[in-house]
């Protein structure tokens, strides 16, 4: 169970480590910090895989396109990586064929892309994937009837893994994390560090979900900062030898569309050039929808809000369009989009694909800073538990302690373990059969919770009426929400449907399902009237950086007994508590 502390019983406390960013590498070095036996609490501003972690391309790879640049051990860790979660979340992470196809004109040529296919086989001689493939004009037009065939000379088949639901691989870290011991606070800021004659000491928390400002001090040994692009705003103020921190983060954007299905839509996800600058991006079945992305380019902007802009949308839909001619798509066929900013080391000159992914682990008294303090730059979805790993083996290392192996590369995540000599499979295919649901609701929960899927069926048979599903599109049922806040840590409505239920990566995005789940909080969450209807309201606020086509900037009438306008620009900044 995951449930959010009280701010002021952290004062009281003395942790190990504090670790600050709760998305999937913070999770991770959560976990394995919990499991070394280290007193650790996990911290962000917002909530769990809120950030950076949500705003990827949902690949679990090994990074093709890294081969270009030489980064081959990066590409063998990732691969390795790769295999490990396809074996330690089943429920979560999934084969996913891709077509690459080869154009003439293309900067990469058939010889090329064979070269990169073997050596990416090379480097992956202990997967359960099947190898490479290439194939000739005709078999790739049967393979993808829907590619342009004009100057197409083949194409290569290959395999690596997709994460439809990156939000719940950190959530089941940081499940993971609290099973071993570890506290985990969200919508808690942190002010700043405290550092004492050179040594940190821990940390000065907000409490965003209080109002008025609940600030407390947080005592630790030892602090890791991984708070993707808001590393640097972490360290401001922090001296190194009597001097500003240099900056360790220069994040590039990265953009992406997600529409329905569309004549010519493929089957296996397609990894395509683009013809306007030459940069590899994605069309890939994803969440019953496709995914459509990403870009690439330097971002100075606000971190808190980073949206898809209209340059970007007309880029990915043409390029679409090129390679799949018969989709049409224009941006009335656009459900959704997010961007986000990626953690990448500084570099302030250079091809933004070609800064390096690697990340890095800096122990910032070796540059003159304080004792006890670290920093991660970088860091990739399919690489978190090596990160992971090396970051406690350095905290560690600084706290005076051994090494401890903690088995997170053998022990699956808590939704795909199973009991007794049952196969994930196996409990599969029993649960679809006894759940007594509709199969569209049986399969949604085994694609969300794997084997936890039979502690939320126990809560909707304990009260029939949470059985029913509150959202037709994913067959989401009612027990979810209550679930979502008393198992896992929910706290607001938005972190229930777009980071627990998944029910706000549908198609419209949660909109009609935000106030259906609201009756839900009201009815078995004691929310009162003015909660129910901030919920939504924030909820929706939240959402227009995702620009969803259900929305369309016009105010819905919220449906149920409370009856009252809602606008998607109400009650900004308002956040509901308990």
């Amino acid at each position: 169970m995951l449930t959010r502390p009280v701010l002021a019983d952290l004062a009281n406390a003395r942790f190990d480590l504090v670790v600050i960013g709760a998305g999937i590498n913070g999770s991770g070095i959560a976990r394995d910090a919990a499991l070394r036996g280290l007193r650790t609490l996990l911290l962000d501003k917002g909530d769990i895989g809120g950030g950076t972690t949500s705003w990827s391309t949902r690949l679990i790879h090994g990074g093709l396109r890294y081969l270009e640049h030489g980064e081959i051990g990066l590409v063998r860790e990732s691969l390795r990586e790769r295999e490990r979660l396809l074996r330690l979340a089943p429920h979560l992470v999934r084969p996913l064929p891709l077509v690459i196809p080869v154009y003439r004109g293309d900067k990469r040529g058939t010889l090329l892309v064979k070269a990169g296919m073997v050596a990416y086989d090379a480097l992956s001689f202990d997967k359960s994937l099947r190898r490479h493939r290439m194939l000739g004009r005709a078999e790739a037009l049967r393979r993808v009837p829907g590619l342009d065939p004009t100057g197409l000379r083949g194409a290569a088949v290959y395999y690596d893994a997709q994460v439809e639901f990156a939000e719940r691989l950190a959530v089941e870290n940081a499940l993971a994390a609290t099973a071993a011991g570890a506290s985990v606070l969200t919508y808690g800021e942190v002010e700043r560090l405290v550092v004492v004659e050179g040594r940190i000491k821990g940390v000065m928390v907000r409490d965003r979900l209080k109002i008025g400002r609940e600030v407390v001090d947080v005592w630790a040994k030892a602090v890791v900062n991984v708070a993707g692009p808001w590393v640097d705003q972490i360290l401001a103020g922090v001296d190194h030898e009597g001097e500003r921190p240099r900056p360790l983060i220069g994040g590039t954007k990265g953009s992406h569309i997600v529409v329905g299905a569309f004549p010519g839509a493929p089957a296996d996800g397609l990894y395509v050039e683009a013809r306007r600058d030459g940069r590899p991006f994605f069309i890939i079945p994803w969440n019953d929808q496709y995914l459509i992305g990403t870009t690439d380019s330097r971002y100075l902007g606000d971190l808190d809000h980073v949206v898809v802009d209209d340059n970007e949308i007309e880029y990915l839909l043409a390029e679409t369009n090129r390679v799949v001619p018969g989709a049409e798509l224009t941006i009335s066929d656009v459900h959704y989009s997010y961007a986000g900013v990626r953690p990448l080391p500084y570099q302030p000159d250079g091809v933004e694909g070609a800064i390096s992914r690697r990340h890095q682990v800096i122990d910032h008294e070796v540059d003159g800073g304080p004792n006890g303090l670290f920093s991660v730059v970088g860091g990739k979805l399919t690489t978190y538990r090596e990160l992971a790993a090396q970051v406690v083996d350095a905290v560690a290392d600084r706290l005076g302690q051994s090494p401890i192996r903690t088995g997170t590369g053998e022990h699956p995540l808590p939704g795909g373990t199973v009991r007794g000599e049952q196969t994930i499979d196996e409990f599969r295919a029993q649960f679809v059969t006894a759940s007594g649901l509709p199969v569209v609701s049986a399969e949604h929960l085994l694609r969300v919770y794997g084997t936890r899927a039979a502690d939320v069926l126990g809560m909707s048979q304990a009260t029939p009426a949470l059985g029913a599903a509150f959202d037709a599109a994913s067959g989401a049922i009612a027990a979810e929400v209550v679930f979502a806040f008393r198992e896992e840590g929910a706290a607001t409505l938005a972190d229930a449907l777009l980071r627990r239920t998944m029910v706000g990566l549908g198609p419209e995005a949660g909109v009609g399902a935000d106030e259906r789940a609201a009756l839900i909080g009201r009815e078995y969450l004691g929310w009162d009237d003015a909660r129910a209807e901030a919920e939504v309201a924030n909820y929706r606020a939240y959402l227009t950086r995702f620009r969803p086509r259900s929305l369309g900037g016009r105010p819905r009438q919220f449906e149920g007994a409370i009856g009252f306008e809602l606008s998607p620009t109400a009650a900004v900044g308002r956040i509901g508590g308990n």
